[in-house]
Parts: structure tokens; sequence; C-alpha cells
């Protein structure tokens, strides 16, 4: 199905952070956008406000009419839907064209120039930072995100000429492989969702396809620590990118008094002077990869300071709620070992004196069951943790995994304490922080604006 075929678009999932970031852009577009999702959310409510007709019941019937039309109506679903769900099937046996969200992406990155970042970890900082840049410099760029922007309480921006759509492209289902960027970074390589690949030698080798796909005349911009030999088309340039080394880097790095910056060191141009506007440590190699992809498309030296010292973040990336002489609070959706201990040494370098201690909400057991010595070695480098019990989301409980497995790991030395996600709001309101992250992609962070009436009830 062509664009210009598309009358209407229904969403099985439409509550997802992927999902409505498409469905936003056919918003846009001016045709009928409807939906199913199990729950209401904040997301969901925007969604309707801004058009979007969605219900919350597994029902047919509740399917607008303008979606009824398989000569018309684009069927986008998530692979977190089940095959046997009720309107899934309606579908298919209607015998409508029926694509998975990332099958959308692909499609806008052969129409635009995609500008992708895919990774275990950094890509959603990493693609927001991006698309910041760009939309304020005279490139601008369409952007497809897997958080919400801060600078625009949205997942999703919008140009009305430029040709860039800046993509976040998730491994997850090896749904990346749908994408043909024009040029992508990747962060990470360490091995995650193994209950889809089943081993590291199969999550390396999907990554190394996603490098086959990048179009000819654009580039690979590689982190200098990845375990991958990449297998690009002629054509494609290749860089490479870190905090400390490579093509594109960081020197003369200063962090004080609650600043960071640092000169961007460039085989294009090196910017000097650059001053972080979300100034957390990681932010520094993030900043990196995001400066470099909009350099080499087309951004100027002072576009690039003034994009990332305006760049105010992602909701739940090291999202700063509570800040004060006394308290910080703040909240991560880190859930792999390396994100994790990449929040861990990022606290520690902006508060080197003080004591940090991490609410952890594990994300699924499967991910518990086969990281959990690297869970509590990553935990092991805060002064305290306290840990709740798994997050199962899409998950069967296995037996024998819990996060006891995780507690009796975590090194000597460090505070550790297992309570109940409920029992959260109570154990923090009976207790003082100096630091106090809370860290997951479950559903603790429901509590965070609680939690931070409570901290700043504290003196």
């Amino acid at each position: 199905m062509e664009l210009k075929d598309i009358k209407a678009v229904y969403f099985v999932g439409a509550g997802g952070i992927g999902m409505s970031a498409i469905a936003r852009y056919f918003i846009h577009r001016g045709v009928v956008v409807g939906g199913y999702d199990r729950t209401p959310s904040n997301l969901t409510r925007q969604l309707e406000k801004e058009g979007m007709i969605i219900h919350y019941e597994e029902n047919e019937d509740e399917i607008p009419h303008a979606c009824r039309d398989k000569q018309s109506c684009l069927v986008v679903y998530t692979p977190a839907i089940p095959a046997d769900h009720k309107e899934l099937q309606y579908f298919r046996a209607g015998d409508f064209e029926i694509q998975k969200r990332a099958q959308v992406l692909g499609t806008l990155t052969r129409i635009h120039k995609g500008l992708c970042v895919a990774g275990t970890h950094g890509k959603t900082s990493t693609s927001t930072m991006c698309a910041h840049i760009m939309h304020q410099s005279h490139v601008d760029c369409n952007a497809f995100l897997g958080g919400i922007s801060k600078n625009y309480g949205s997942n999703y921006i919008l140009s009305d000429h430029s040709d860039y759509v800046v993509i976040e492209a998730d491994e997850f289902d090896r749904s990346f492989h749908w994408l043909s960027p024009w040029m992508t970074v990747i962060t990470a390589t360490d091995p995650d969702h193994l209950d889809i690949y089943g081993t590291k030698k199969a999550y390396l080798e999907s990554f190394r396809h996603y490098t086959e796909l990048i179009q000819p005349g654009g580039a690979l911009i590689l982190h200098t620590d990845l375990e991958m030999n990449p297998n690009v088309q002629p054509g494609v340039k290749i860089y490479s990118y870190s905090r400390d080394k490579g093509d594109f880097h960081a020197e003369n790095v200063v962090i004080d008094n609650g600043e960071i910056t640092f000169d961007f060191v460039s085989p294009v141009e090196t910017v000097r002077g650059v001053k972080l506007g979300q100034p957390v440590p990681i932010n520094i190699e993030n900043g990196v990869a995001a400066m470099a992809m909009a350099q080499l498309n087309g951004c100027t030296a002072e576009e690039l300071l003034f994009g990332i010292g305006t760049y105010h973040g992602v909701d739940r990336r090291f999202d700063f709620k509570v800040r004060n002489d006394n308290h910080v609070f703040l909240s991560d959706y880190a859930h792999h070992p390396q994100e994790i201990l990449q929040s861990a040494k990022s606290l520690k370098e902006l508060y080197k004196d003080r004591k940090i201690t991490a609410i952890f909400q594990p994300h699924l057991y499967s991910r518990t069951r086969d990281f959990y010595k690297e869970f509590a070695d990553a935990l092991s480098h805060f002064d305290e943790v306290i840990l709740t019990e798994i997050y199962p989301a899409r998950e069967e409980p296995i037996p024998g995994i819990t996060s006891q497995i995780i507690f009796d790991n975590i090194k000597s030395g460090v505070e550790k304490t297992m309570i109940l996600k409920d029992d959260v709001l109570n154990y923090v309101k009976s207790r003082d922080f100096d630091v106090l992250l809370v860290l997951g992609a479950g559903d603790l962070d429901n509590y965070s604006s609680q939690i931070a009436r409570l901290i700043e009830s504290k003196k």
C-alpha cells in the first residue's frame, strides 16, 4: 500500500511509545486514525485529544467504520500483541494490509533520509539529542523517538520541509531489520533479549545484518568498544566514536558545580566549548554520537553548540525530580546491567562524596535469569541497593527466578534490602536519603511524583 492510498490507519496496541509516534504522523497527515489499547494512560488520553479514536475493550465492533475498508486502511500492530487477539484476527480474516510498527518506520526510511540510532542502550537519549540538534538547525528533521522529549513534550517531531527522519532503531524482535538507514549510530551491542535471540552470537549477527541495510553513500558511526564486524555495502563510510577516542570524541572535559563542558573533536570540524544542556556524564558520549550524525548531515558548529546546550533530556532517562542542597532524586529507565553500570558511574562522577541509593525493579524473568550475576555486579557500584519483585511485562513466572538471586550476589559492603513494590512509598517515607535513584523499565516509576513529594518534605 502506497502512502498516498492510505485513508485510515488502525493501531492494535496504540498506547506504546513507538506506536503513538507513528499515530501522530498519520494524524498530522489528516487520515482517520483509530486503535485499541488494553488500558488508558496519559499517552492514550493525549492521543485522543489530538484526534485519535481509541477504545480499551478487545472488541471488533468498536473498530471505526473508516478502518473497515481493506483498500484504504493500513493496520499497524506491535509484536507484544498476542496472535489470538480478536481484532487482529478480524483484520487478518479480512485480508487487510497488516504491518509491524518497524515495517512502517522502514517505509519512512525509504521515503526520507533515515538517521537511525541502534544499540542495547543509549539509543533513546542519543536519537533524541540528534533530533533536537537537527530540528533547531537549518537542516531540520522529522523524528520518531523511544521516549518523551522534554523539549517537545512528545516522542514525535514533524517538519514541513526536511527530508530527514531520525528513528530509534529497536533490535527487539529484529525490528530494525525493516529499516533502510541513510546513516546510523550503533551505541552498544551488549547481549540482551536472549528470549528472542537465544545466544550472544545470534544477537551480534543481528547487528551485523543491520549494517548491511545502510544505503550506499551513507555512513555507519560505531562505538569504539563494540564486539562486531560490520558488513556494509560499497560506498558506506565507517566512523568510530566514544567519550575518549575515535574519529569523533571529547577532549578537555570539565565537570564542575553541576555543569559539563568539553571540546567536540571531529574529522569534519572540531567544535570547542560544548556545554551540555542536560549535564550528566553519560551524555558526553551520547552527545558526541548525536553531534557526529548531525554534523555529517550539514549542521554547523553554531547549531551544534545551540542544540546540545538547549537539550533538556527525555522522561525517565536520568530524569531529575528533586535537586537541592540536601537531597537529589531521579528516575532512570535503565534495565540492562550495562545501563545500570553507566548510571552508577555517572552518579558517582557527579556526586563524588555523597551516598547513592538505588531502588531497582528487575524487568522480565528471562532477563533476570540470563543476567542476574551481571545485575548484581552493576548494582554493587551503588552504596545502597533496594530490590523489589520482578516486573513480568509479557512473561509468565519462571520457577526459581526471583529478585533473590540478584540480591544474593550483590557484593559485600553494599547495604541491601528487599521489599515489595507496594511498600516502596512507606519505606521512602521512613528513611532519609542523600541521592536516591529509581531504576527499571517496569511500573515503579509510577510512584516517582509521590516519592518526589516525600523527598521534598524532608529537611
